[in-house]
This record gives C-alpha cells, structure tokens and sequence, in this order.
C-alpha cells in the first residue's frame, strides 16, 4: 500500500477534510464530516438519508448523507450527560446517555431536532433498541430494561429482566431481546409479554461480548480481542455458537452477506458470512478508532471517534489492486457526469484501480495513454 499512499500524496487530495491515506482492502472512502465530540454510535433511519451519531460529550449530531461525496451536519441537540447509543424509530431518535438514562428525541425536523422525554434509570444506560412502542435499553447491572414509549414524551418502564453480567449493547428480532452481556456473553431474553421478559437461553463468549446484531437465525456478536463470534439463535432456547472470525470488534451490522464490525483501533472489517460455519474476512479499512457502525444498500456509515462520521462502499471483487495513474502536484479540476469517458482506466482516492465503478470521485486515464499529468482527470460520478 506504500504506492498507494504515494499518488494520494501527489494528488494533494483533501477529500471532506481527509488528511491522510488509509490503509484498505475492498473498501473506498465517500465522504467524512468531522464532529464536535466523539463518535461513539451511529443509526440511521428506512431513508437512510440522515445518519445519526451518538457524539458522547456532544449530544446527538444529524448529518445529512443526500449528497454521498459531502455528508454535512444539518443539525444538532446537545446534552450535559455522555451519549453512548442510539437507535431510530419513525420520527424520534432515542439515546443511551450512561450518565442520565434514556433519552427521546423528536426528529421529524432533521434541522431542529429537540429533546421531548427523559426517562433516569437505575443504572448506566449502554445501548438501545426502538422497536414500535417500545425501546428496550442495555443498563449495565441491571440488565434489561423496556421502555413503553407510547408517549415520547413520558416514556415510562413497564419490565425488566436482570442479567448476571453487564448489559452493554441490545438487540431485537420479533419476540426476543438479545444482549451482549459482557464476560456472561449472549443472553436470549423472550419479550413476547413486555412487562414480563423472561430469559430463555444463553451463550459463553471467549471475551467480553460488547455489540451484536441480528440477523437471519444468526446473532453476530462482538467480542473485542476475540473478534466476531457467529451464534445460531434459530433456537432462542438453545444458542449455539457456529463460526467466528478473530477481527476484533466493538460494534455489528449486518447487510446482505456482509458482517461489518467497527473494530477499534482495527478501523471497519468486513466478513463475509455467506458461509455462517466459516465467517472470512473479505475486507476491510483502517481507521483511528472505529466505534459504531451501520450499513445499508452498498453504504457503509461509520462512527470513528475523533474523526467523527465516515461514508463507505465495499466494492467486493469490484476492486482491483495495482498502482494508479502518475500525476503532478496540482490537484486535477473535477468533472460531474454520469459515466466515465468509454475506455477510461478509473482509480479511488487510495490509487487503486476500480473495475466497475459507482457514483463518487475517481481518478481516471485513458487506456492508449501512458500515466501522465496531463492524462489524468477527476471525475465525480453523480448518482
């Protein structure tokens, strides 16, 4: 990748505020918008055209993805407390805040988004998950806990299940809560009756499970050291873990084939789990300290701390590795069209050669011209 690194130098790219080369594998960098905070989780809604960012110190921040090459902050609700999850549901966003509890914020005007109920509860709240009228929140030792929110603005608890360990992160799929409850691993809780959640089943982790997903029969949960551990839940009763794959993680999504895991220090890793007995990694992106992640129709929405808020594609076999096009210091002057010129070799921001190219910027020359200056171009294909 030094090669790579070298033509992002030579270009003097500054794509959104990037300073510097990412080492990557399959994956591109669209777009950054940096935040006041640190980014600590990210959710997004159906439209998938805002993302959300749990920003710790900083509240929640919305920013606006409708232009994939430029995501901007359009708008903003600060707290005292540190905002460390966050989870979206028709027009309210509802935080995990560790030093209040739950918090509903009204999202209908993504510019003005505006705190309308608050609920304290009994213990940190780590994570959350909306789901119709209800929102159920991680809270540390206290396990479980479900919030009606029939009226956002008096959310109220009507049931809780405890956990033997500490409940950091919560999903949910139909009947059944799932939590990743640290050193006591996956726990399967029934919430078919709310006010009375039940737990049916569990499974040991290696390490401390922290983030989880689910999806298809599957729980795929975070492990931190221990990376991503594939669980069947086909039987709520009976988990079973059926595969992992050691590349660390902090928090899961699922899309498609796809498992991306915010990996930390790691940066986003990408594991394909077509195979659910034997996860592999097929890609991946380096970042500071990659903490949340989302992922939707090829995008990949990343909280990445002190950088703030990263767009993504995996583009799978779509990527070619070889050396980009030579070209002087002067940034090339950009051209917006539809498609790249027909016979055009077209390479990323990090060098590398794209075989089949989406919308974004790429740098591109022609293929019966030797790479120069004056034959490379930049291309920004709009959607």
């Amino acid at each position: 990748m030094k090669h790579a690194a070298a033509v992002l130098f030579l270009l003097g790219l500054a794509l959104t505020g990037v300073a510097s080369a990412r080492d990557s594998l399959n994956v591109r960098l669209v777009g950054i918008c940096g935040t006041p905070g640190l980014a600590f989780r990210v959710a997004a809604r159906s439209d998938y055209a805002y993302a959300y960012i749990a920003d710790q110190d900083a509240g929640l921040r919305v920013i606006s993805v409708a232009d994939s090459s430029h995501p901007v902050e359009v708008g903003h609700c600060d707290f005292r407390g540190r905002i460390v999850g966050v989870s979206t549901s028709m027009d309210y966003a509802y935080l995990a805040d560790v030093d209040s509890g739950l918090r509903v914020v009204s999202i209908a005007d993504p510019a003005h988004p505006v705190e309308v109920g608050y609920l304290r509860t009994t213990a940190d709240a780590n994570g959350v998950f909306a789901a119709g009228q209800y929102a159920y929140v991680a809270n540390d030792t206290d396990g479980l806990l479900v919030v009606s929110v029939v009226d956002p603005a008096h959310p109220v608890e009507v049931g809780r299940c405890n956990t033997p360990g500490q409940a950091c992160y919560v999903a949910v799929d139909v009947n059944y809560a799932y939590v990743a409850d640290n050193d006591s691993g996956l726990r399967v809780i029934s919430i078919a009756d709310p006010a009375h959640p039940v737990e049916v089943g569990h499974c040991g982790t290696p390490a401390g499970a922290v983030g989880l997903a689910v999806a298809g029969g599957y729980a795929y949960v975070a492990c931190d050291i221990c990376g991503l551990r594939v669980i069947s839940v086909a039987d709520p009763s009976h988990p079973i873990e059926v595969g992992a794959c050691y590349s660390g993680g902090i928090d899961v999504a699922v899309d498609g084939d796809n498992v991306y895991v915010a990996a930390d220090s790691r940066g986003l890793r990408v594991i394909s789990v077509r195979d659910p007995a034997n996860p592999s990694e097929v890609g991946y992106y380096v970042t500071p300290t990659a903490l949340g992640v989302a992922a939707s129709r090829g995008y990949i929405y990343l909280a990445v701390s002190s950088d703030g808020f990263a767009l993504l594609q995996y583009y799978g076999s779509g990527v070619e590795e070889s050396p980009g096009p030579m070209v002087s210091g002067r940034r090339p002057a950009a051209t917006v069209a539809g498609r790249l010129p027909a016979g055009a070799i077209a390479f990323d921001a990090m060098g590398r050669r794209v075989l089949n190219p989406r919308s974004g910027i790429y740098f591109v020359r022609a293929v019966s011209r030797k790479p120069s200056a004056a034959s490379c171009q930049k291309f920004i294909l709009a959607p």
